[in-house]
């Protein structure tokens, strides 16, 4: 023991430890836990919870939204070119308001007006809308509201038109655009009863061709009225002539 002892002492003077240490904690002792809160507590709580004052406007009032710009594809400016041509290029547009129909009555439809030359066009109103927007056609835009088609064709055939929609009842037709004049729903159906151009010639030419043979008959009438008074003046101055020389005679 002794020696133990001495052998200690000098590590310890040395400034000598060992590396590991063991020491030993007690044991802390819990004397609170956690307990829930009574009831009447959590009622107190809650109605004296403090409630910050809504502002006057909302942020989504105060913030406007940013709208980005949609970039055109080049299928939408396929359709709007398309747009532009047949407003260009034809001289009645009908616009209507398109109802589902069966596929057999749809073909059935458009060859009843393939015979006329009347086509069917459709096209979505994202397209029509800024075309209109920026052109003569602006009254029509009140038109576009639902689904719809166009019916194009180079020559104004309205009544033919009109012939074959009264057969299709879910087609309805809305107004309509006639070399550059925009027709309501009733002007295209006056329209449609004047005549054709060939016999509203032939009346003209008639109504003319009238007027020229009164403007004519109004002329010779003047000269001939005066070439009557003449001939009664010279009879009247004839039979005074021979009055004077029977009187001389006798």
């Amino acid at each position: 023991m002794a020696a133990v002892g001495s052998w200690g002492e000098r590590i310890c003077k040395t400034g000598w430890l060992p590396t590991l240490q063991l020491i030993r904690h007690g044991s802390k002792s819990v004397t609170r836990h956690w307990k829930p809160m009574h009831i009447m507590r959590q009622k107190l709580m809650a109605v004296t919870e403090y409630i910050p004052p809504k502002p006057l406007t909302s942020e989504t009032c105060m913030k406007p939204r940013v709208i980005l710009p949609k970039e055109e594809t080049g299928y939408e400016r396929l359709l709007l070119r398309q747009v532009k041509e047949i407003f260009l290029e034809n001289k009645m547009i009908v616009v209507c308001q398109y109802n589902y129909i069966p596929g057999n009555d749809m073909v059935l439809f458009r060859h009843r007006l393939r015979k006329y030359n009347i086509h069917v066009k459709f096209f979505p109103n994202k397209i029509m809308i800024p075309f209109l927007l920026e052109s003569k056609y602006k009254n029509l835009l009140p038109l576009f509201v639902e689904r719809n088609l166009l019916l194009v064709s180079m020559e104004t055939k309205a009544r033919e038109t009109l012939q074959i929609l009264k057969r299709v009842p879910q087609i309805n037709m809305l107004g309509a655009c006639i070399d550059n004049v925009i027709l309501s729903k009733q002007g295209f159906v006056n329209y449609a009863k004047l005549p054709s151009i060939v016999t509203a010639q032939g009346e003209t030419a008639g109504v003319f061709s009238l007027m020229t043979s009164h403007t004519s008959r109004l002329l010779q009438r003047g000269s001939v009225h005066l070439s009557s008074l003449l001939d009664q003046y010279v009879q009247q101055e004839n039979e005074k002539v021979e009055g004077k020389a029977d009187r001389n005679i006798s």
